[in-house]
C-alpha cells in the first residue's frame, strides 16, 4: 500500500466550467482558512482504497491512522510505502504488528500514486465549491473518499503504474 495525507480546505478551487450559450456561469470564491486532512492508503494492485478524515497531521493522527487500517486487514501482512514527513518518522509512531513501514526517497512525491487520487478528488468532487463550515467540507470530503473506496475499479486506474507492477511482479518471482 502506499499512504499519504492531503490537505482539504474552505478555499475554493475555481475553475473553467461549461455553460450553454448565452449563460455565464457565476462562481463564489471563498478564502478562509479552515482546514481538515484526508489520510489515505491505496493498495495498487487492487485499487482499494482506505481513508480517513483527521484534524490535524501529526504523529497521533498518524498512529490512528495505521490502527484503522490494521483492524480494516487483520489477515494481510502490509507493507506501506510512506514519503519522509517527520510524524512518519516519529520515535514514538508505533506501526501495528502486520504493517512494515518503507520510506520512499526524500523530496520524491512523483513517485507515490496516491497523490494522483487527491488530484481526483480535487478535480471531481471540489472545483467550483464553496462551503458553509468545516463540519460542511468533511460531510463532502466523506461522501467524496466512500465514493472512491467503493469503486476500485477508478482507483486502479489512477494508481496502478506499470513500474510499479513490473517490481511487484518481478519480487514475486523472486
Amino acid at each position: 500500500m502506499f499512504q499519504d495525507e492531503a490537505r482539504f480546505g474552505r478555499i475554493s478551487d475555481v475553475r473553467r466550467c461549461w455553460a450553454p450559450k448565452p449563460v455565464r456561469p457565476l462562481c463564489q470564491g471563498m478564502l478562509t482558512h479552515e482546514y481538515t486532512y484526508a489520510f489515505g492508503a491505496v493498495d495498487v494492485c487492487t485499487g482499494e482504497l482506505d481513508s480517513l478524515i483527521l484534524p490535524h497531521v501529526n504523529t497521533a493522527c498518524m498512529q490512528l491512522f495505521l490502527n484503522e487500517v490494521s483492524a480494516r486487514h487483520p489477515g494481510d501482512r502490509i507493507v506501506m510505502v510512506i514519503d519522509g514527513a517527520g510524524w512518519h518518522r516519529s520515535e514514538s509512531l508505533k506501526p501495528p504488528e502486520n504493517i512494515y513501514l518503507l520510506s520512499l526517497p526524500p523530496y520524491a512525491p512523483e513517485l507515490n500514486p496516491i497523490e494522483h487520487v487527491w488530484d481526483e478528488l480535487r478535480e471531481k468532487f471540489f472545483h467550483n465549491r464553496v462551503f458553509n463550515s468545516l463540519d460542511a467540507l468533511e460531510d463532502h470530503l466523506a461522501l467524496a473518499l466512500n465514493s472512491l473506496e467503493k469503486d476500485n475499479m477508478t482507483v486502479a486506474s489512477i494508481v496502478s503504474w506499470s513500474w510499479i507492477m513490473g517490481a511487484l511482479l518481478t519480487s514475486l518471482m523472486n
